[in-house]
């Protein structure tokens, strides 16, 4: 397979469906002149013109509402935000009436849309900046969150959504974007709500998603060296969420770990547990861990940055603990 970088993944995703689709238009802040912020859109303007590749105002509760209102005339937007820290500004729309559309017209209008951009944390951008919502919109009916950590997933999960009937919200990351991974050549998509399994192991399970997920494979080959075995899932998509693969991992390994670059009250890593207690307690030999960032807003000094953002150590030292180690 070739090797392509991240925005070169989404990129392709995008057009290759808007190939084949004409109701598909991409909307948000440079995406079109300028070939997107991060250049996740470049060559889209040249090819699909200004009525499908369309430059915005800095106003996100006005492109939101006017992409949201075109799914209702059988258009499929896909509206990129600069970070999901700016749609903020416009949640409003995702929420109360994105989410609800299908359900409030009694199944007349589905709403498909895709919203993507970068979420989380990307250096030193200060707190209002480096925040993580996949736990926000994985907690409302009506929405399906996905969160891919490479390129290959990227692809095939942004075709995926791209082509879902629902509002899916698709979280890349400013760090990513450079990334390099195989990407086939020919056409894939890959199916939205399955986790997988990116490392067989037998003594702990670690469950990550995103970016975040590189400090596990840190990790695991360390671990791997003083003879602990760690079976690492990529959750894939937050909403709906694998929980059988999770739940079979833990069966296997009675041990689990999570890593989860949010904060730490009422997140991602705090449903896994809960399913994991419920429905696999009987197998557990150790309580869950869950790591994630400190409990304040992101810091902007790199000194504190580096403690407030889990890694590497802070995975070691949880699969320790959960072996009793």
């Amino acid at each position: 397979m070739r090797t392509i970088q991240f925005r070169e993944a989404i990129a392709e995703a995008m057009s290759e469906e808007m190939r084949k689709d004409e109701r598909i238009y991409l909307m948000g802040e440079e995406v079109a002149e300028y070939n997107g912020a991060y250049k996740a859109s470049k060559g889209m303007l040249d090819e699909f013109g200004e009525k499908r590749v369309i430059d915005t105002p800095i106003a996100e509760l006005g492109f939101a509402g006017v992409a949201v209102g075109s799914t209702m005339t059988g258009c499929r937007p896909i509206v990129e935000y600069m970070t999901f820290n700016f749609c903020l500004v416009g949640i409003d729309q995702i929420i109360n009436n994105a989410a609800k559309i299908r359900q409030m017209s009694g199944g007349q209008f589905p709403c498909p849309i895709v919203f993507r951009g970068p979420t989380a944390s990307a250096g030193q951008l200060a707190a209002t900046h480096s925040q993580a919502f996949e736990n926000w919109f994985a907690n409302t009916p009506g929405l399906k969150v996905i969160v891919p950590s490479n390129p290959y997933d990227a692809k095939g999960l942004l075709k995926a959504a791209i082509r879902d009937d629902d509002p899916v919200i698709f979280m890349e990351s400013e760090q990513m974007y450079g990334d390099k991974g195989e990407v086939p050549e020919e056409e894939y998509v890959l199916p939205i709500g399955k986790a997988e399994i990116k490392r067989e192991g037998k003594d702990v399970t670690i469950v990550s998603f995103g970016k975040i997920i590189k400090e596990a494979y840190k990790a695991a080959d360390e671990l791997e060296k003083e003879g602990i075995s760690c079976e690492v899932i990529d959750l894939r998509t937050v909403r709906p969420m694998d929980h059988k693969t999770i739940l079979d991992s833990v069966k296997k390994t009675n041990r689990l770990v999570i890593l989860e670059e949010a904060w730490p009250f009422g997140n991602v890593a705090t449903e896994i547990t809960y399913q994991v207690q419920s429905q696999a307690f009987d197998y557990l030999d150790a309580p869950v861990e869950k790591i994630n960032t400190a409990d304040t807003p992101a810091p902007y000094s790199p000194t504190l940055l580096a403690e407030w953002l889990p890694n590497k150590d802070d995975v070691i030292k949880a699969v320790k603990k959960v072996m009793y180690q």
